[in-house]
């Protein structure tokens, strides 16, 4: 395509967020272009350093623990304290859960606290109607401040659920700072490999819609417990399975 082909570039703008067909002034971006640029990459900086409302986790009924990432700054540097519960949290979910239920939901802000203020609530909502009509029992929620995915395994351990679902914010880009992402897992422990999660991401409101988000992971929450696996462990079983049907 040439780029003086002006319907081409406009049709192809048309199909992406990304910034293509910018154009320069010189050496430099046009001014608008740069403005922009300066402005989402202080919204992904936000995002970053942002903490979810206390109004919003009061509405939704979560109470709040913490990881071993003490602040920000460390949570940054360390992502491995972000993967462990601060033994403050142990005490606390141990006291405050619902052993062994069948899906234990937790939401975390990860790395961006805009797409737990901006997602959440339609994709929890939806996702607990989702599983009430599928008589699917849910444990009690709750919410960890400065989290990584591979926290649940901590969570495994202490509540034995059969599947955890983690609703946690994306790494914020230049495109969107509010994406959610929802990680699976069915019987999450220490040890668990990350094969065996799944994830859903780019929720938001210029990807997948939060309530269809919510209510697609009831599905997929159904078919986990069928197979009981997740993650390469789940497509293994169904590929044995359609292999099975077709042999008759």
């Amino acid at each position: 395509m040439g780029m003086n082909n002006k319907e081409d570039l406009d049709a192809m703008i048309a199909k992406t967020p990304a910034r293509i067909g910018v154009g320069r002034s010189g050496t430099r971006p046009k001014t608008d272009s740069w403005l922009k640029f300066r402005f989402d990459h202080a919204a992904a900086v936000d995002a970053v350093y942002g903490e979810v409302s206390d109004i919003l986790l009061k509405r939704l009924d979560l109470f709040k623990v913490k990881t071993k990432a003490d602040d920000k700054e460390v949570y940054l540097r360390r992502p491995d304290y972000g993967r462990k519960l601060s033994d403050e949290a142990k005490r606390v979910i141990e006291a405050k859960c619902i052993k062994a239920p069948t899906v234990q939901i937790i939401i975390s802000d990860g790395l961006s606290a805009k797409a737990i203020e901006e997602n959440v609530e339609d994709v929890y909502l939806s996702f607990k109607q989702s599983l009430a009509v599928a008589g699917l029992d849910t444990g009690t929620p709750f919410y960890i401040e400065k989290g990584r995915v591979a926290v649940m395994d901590d969570i495994g351990e202490i509540l034995g659920p059969e599947v955890i679902v983690l609703l946690i914010g994306e790494r914020p880009g230049l495109v969107s700072a509010e994406s959610l992402s929802a990680y699976i897992c069915y019987k999450p422990r220490l040890g668990t490999i990350e094969a065996e999660r799944m994830v859903i991401s780019n929720i938001h409101k210029g990807g997948i819609p939060p309530v269809e988000a919510g209510a697609h992971l009831g599905t997929v929450i159904q078919k986990i417990l069928k197979y009981q696996a997740s993650g390469m462990s789940l497509v293994k079983k169904e590929h044995e399975e359609e292999k099975r049907e077709k042999l008759g």
